[in-house]
C-alpha cells in the first residue's frame, strides 16, 4: 500500500549544485532525484517513510555547504544524505556530520573514505577512467597521456591513481595540469598541449570548466588530432560545448541516456513520460542522484531501517538491480557495469563494456 501517514517522514538532504562551474548538472540532478521520490512514495517509501528532499546547493564553498548539512542534521530536519556534489564537499559534510546519518554519495570518486555510514556509489578509477585508457589505447592507439583537472581532491588523486596504474603498461602519463575550479581561459593550457608529445588528453575537468576547455580546444583544431577522455563529461556538457567541440570527444560511466539495456531504457522511459521531451537532460550525473535515493531504500529493505547502525548489517557482496543493471555492494562502495562512449554531435554513442560486475 502507498504510504500515506503524513507524520512519518523520512527527510533527506538531498545536495546537488545549483550554481557555479558544477550547476551545469543542477536541473538533471533535481528532475531525477523527483522522479525517484515519485516513485518510492507511490510504494512503501523507505522503511514504511514517505520521503521528502530538502535541496541543499552544493554549488558553494564545502565549508558553507557542510555547515547547512550539519544544521539540518543537528536540528532532526534531516535523517540521511544523498546526491552529486563533488569530492571536497563530501569531505567537509563527512567532517562535520560522518557517522550520525546514512550518506549515499553519487558522484564518481577516488575512494579511500570510511566514514561510518557512508556509501560510495558512484564510479572509481579501478573501473571506469584505467579500463576506458586501455580500451583508448588497443583501438585508437592512444599511449602517451596528458592530464588536465581541476585542482581539488579527486582530480589530484584520480591523476596520481593513472600514473602509477599505467607505468606498468604501454601506457603512460607525460605530463599533468591542475587548475582551480571555475577557470574559463584554458588558452595557455591549449597551446602548452599543440606543442606535448602526446596522443590524448585525460580530462578531469567538471562542468562549466569542461565546456569552456572543450570550445578552445576545438577552436585550436586540436580536436581532430588529440581524442580525449573523461569520466565526467555527460550530455549537458555535450549541449553546452557545441557539436565541433565534441570531435575526438570520449567519456566512461555507468550510464549513458542512449544506453540500451532493459533497465537503462525503463529509466529513461520513466523520465521521458514524467517530464516530457524538453526534460533536462538524461545522464550519468542525473542518474546517479536517482540511484542514490533508490540506494537509501535498498538499505531500508535489506537492514530493516535506515541508521548508521542498521546499514552495518548490510551483507558485503550484497547484489541487487538498478538502472545501471546488476550491482554490487563492496563494503561501502558499489560496483557497476561501466562503459565507454563517442560523443556523437550533442549525444553520445556507447562503443563498448569496458567493466563487468563479478
Amino acid at each position: 500500500m502507498p504510504v500515506s501517514r503524513s507524520d512519518d517522514v523520512l527527510s533527506v538532504a538531498f545536495v546537488v549544485p545549483l550554481q557555479g562551474p558544477t550547476g551545469l548538472y543542477g536541473p538533471s540532478c533535481l528532475a531525477c532525484g523527483e522522479l525517484a521520490v515519485e516513485q518510492l512514495n507511490a510504494g512503501t517509501g523507505v522503511a514504511g517513510r514517505r520521503v521528502e528532499l530538502v535541496v541543499v546547493d552544493a554549488g558553494r564553498e564545502p565549508v558553507a555547504v557542510a555547515e547547512e548539512v550539519g544544521a539540518l542534521v543537528d536540528s532532526g530536519r534531516v535523517q540521511a544524505i544523498a546526491g552529486w556534489h563533488i569530492s571536497a564537499v563530501r569531505q567537509a559534510i563527512a567532517r562535520r556530520v560522518g557517522g550520525r546519518v546514512v550518506y549515499a554519495f553519487a558522484a564518481m570518486h577516488e575512494g579511500g573514505d570510511e566514514t561510518p555510514g557512508l556509501f560510495l556509489i558512484g564510479e572509481r578509477p579501478i573501473n571506469q577512467l584505467l579500463p576506458a585508457a586501455h580500451w583508448m589505447r588497443e583501438q585508437l592507439g592512444v599511449g602517451r597521456w596528458a592530464i588536465v583537472g581541476n585542482d581539488y581532491v579527486f582530480p589530484r588523486v584520480t591523476g596520481a591513481t593513472a600514473r602509477l596504474a599505467l607505468e606498468s603498461t604501454p601506457s603512460r602519463i607525460v605530463s599533468e595540469t591542475y587548475l582551480p575550479l571555475g577557470t574559463s581561459d584554458f588558452s595557455g593550457v591549449v597551446e602548452a598541449l599543440a606543442r606535448e608529445p602526446v596522443d590524448g588528453v585525460i580530462m578531469l575537468l567538471m562542468g562549466q570548466d569542461a565546456v569552456h576547455f572543450n570550445r578552445q580546444f576545438g577552436r585550436a583544431g586540436l580536436a581532430g588530432a588529440l581524442p580525449r577522455l573523461s569520466p565526467a563529461v555527460e550530455e549537458n556538457t555535450l549541449l553546452a560545448g557545441g557539436a565541433e567541440a565534441n570531435r575526438g570527444l570520449y567519456a566512461a560511466a555507468a550510464y549513458f541516456d542512449r544506453l540500451a539495456t532493459a533497465e537503462g531504457s525503463a529509466l529513461a522511459r520513466d523520465y521521458y513520460a514524467r517530464w516530457g521531451r524538453w526534460a533536462p537532460a538524461l545522464n550519468a550525473v542525473g542518474e546517479s542522484c536517482y540511484e542514490a535515493i533508490l540506494f537509501l531504500a535498498r538499505v531500508g529493505e535489506v537492514a530493516g531501517a535506515l541508521t548508521v547502525e542498521a546499514a552495518r548489517s548490510l551483507p558485503r557482496g550484497h547484489f541487487y538491480e538498478s538502472p545501471r543493471g546488476l550491482v554490487r555492494l563492496d563494503g561501502n562502495l558499489l560496483d557497476q557495469d561501466v562503459y565507454v562512449a563517442a560523443a556523437d554531435g550533442l549525444e553520445f554513442r556507447v562503443e563498448e563494456q569496458i567493466a563487468r560486475v563479478h
